[in-house]
């Protein structure tokens, strides 16, 4: 999940602008969050209950919609999670590693 986020970050170099510039990156970020969100469920029970103000549940829905609309998909929404679902994540796996 880790690997995941970073590759999100490398690609949109956390720049809007890079973001919507391209569809190729658009389309890395979707693959790598849709990754994210199925790497999620194989998280332990217990390691979710270590970080419960992670919304789980959400994030496995999340994976639905990647994979299941993604024609339908809102940049303007797959943004708003890079941009502000994705750092509380990071640090919240970065304490589980520990």
């Amino acid at each position: 999940m880790l690997d995941c986020i970073a590759r999100v970050e490398e690609y949109t170099q956390l720049q809007r602008d890079r973001f919507f510039g391209s569809r190729l990156i658009q389309d890395a970020v979707v693959r790598n969050l849709q990754v994210l969100a199925e790497s999620s469920q194989r998280l332990s029970q217990e390691a979710k209950s270590v970080e419960a103000k992670i919304p789980w549940r959400a994030i496995a829905g999340f994976r639905n919609i990647v994979v299941h609309d993604y024609l339908g998909l809102d940049m303007e929404t797959i943004w708003t999670v890079v941009e502000v679902e994705l750092p509380p994540l990071r640090a919240a796996l970065e304490r589980l590693r520990e």
